[in-house]
């Protein structure tokens, strides 16, 4: 892999695309890492350090970790992409993010020609944010990322998001639940409000939820008392996107071959054949939508070439 980026130094390096916007036809060469595999890198009693190589889909480490009772992963089950490209965008749902389990990773460096390693400090990660969307942006590829799991009886179970507790409850399953548990409830409740992209071709979730001091927030409720919101910290609050959208009244809504999804306003789709620049001109709408009425700036999550 290392041979064929140093010989394509100028090209573009892909996982699996699914969080990408292309605007313009792409003027140079596109790799796509595929590279596999899993090694045990350390184990106590407690917890496996297990390094994965970047062609690896994370979708298919989250259920084999789940089979081999490690845990920290499962709520972030059928997001889509590679695992290399889980780090650059610090992936996250329900209350979990890769930072959380983050060790460290190996990247190669196209400008000075060799490989590197950070840790999870060196990341810079934020939300849906790392060192790799700013200052090392198409600088680095990265080739393997190392996860620390924890094994049963030493893992705390994360089931604050309220979906997935009544999902949980719903099957008689929220009193001792199990990460196959929590997987399975995650699966279905991501399956029930977003689109499969081999059907009805989308990005996921097109903006971030927006984070904002919670003297805002407080104002907001004031006036919208039924708007959804969650702790960051003492300072901060996060407000969900779609929710915004949705009360925006975008969602399932339609202008020529961009909509955003009937049973998700987050997510933007593709109903035909739209170049990008389409797509951000409807995204331009929402966000213009959005804080016309609420005064609060929503930024694009997906990377946009």
């Amino acid at each position: 892999m290392i041979d064929l980026l140093r010989s394509h130094p100028e090209s573009l390096v892909i996982g699996g695309g699914s969080n990408m916007l292309f605007t313009q036809d792409q003027d140079r060469d596109v790799i796509v890492i595929n590279t596999k595999g899993k090694q045990l890198i350390e184990e106590s009693e407690s917890y496996v350090d297990i390094q994965i190589e970047a062609g690896e889909a994370w979708h298919d480490l989250v259920m084999w970790a789940v089979s081999q009772g490690y845990g920290g992963i499962e709520n972030m089950a059928l997001i889509p992409g590679k695992c290399g490209a889980a780090p650059m965008q610090n992936i996250g749902a329900y209350g979990r993010e890769i930072k959380d389990v983050f060790v460290a990773l190996e990247a190669y460096d196209k400008v000075n020609d060799s490989v590197f390693s950070l840790n999870n400090e060196e990341c810079e990660f934020g939300y849906r944010d790392s060192i790799f969307k700013n200052a090392l942006r198409d600088k680095a590829v990265i080739l393997s990322i190392t996860l620390r799991l924890t094994k049963d009886g030493y893992h705390l179970l994360n089931t604050s998001y309220g979906a997935i507790e009544q999902r949980l409850e719903s099957k008689r399953k929220s009193l001792h639940p199990t990460i196959q548990d929590i997987a399975e409830a995650v699966i279905e409740i991501r399956q029930s409000k977003l689109p499969d992209p081999t059907q009805l071709p989308n990005a996921g979730s097109f903006f971030k939820n927006p984070i904002l001091e919670r003297t805002q927030v407080e104002e907001l409720l004031l006036t919208y008392p039924d708007m959804p919101n969650y702790v960051v910290d003492a300072d901060y609050m996060k407000l969900p996107a779609g929710w915004l959208i949705d009360r925006a009244g975008w969602r399932g809504r339609r202008i020529g071959d961009v909509g955003t999804y009937e049973h998700q306003a987050l997510v933007l789709v593709n109903h035909g054949s739209p170049s990008g620049q389409n797509i951000i001109d409807f995204a331009r709408q929402i966000q213009k939508s959005v804080y016309d009425k609420y005064g609060v700036e929503i930024e694009p999550e997906v990377n946009i070439y």
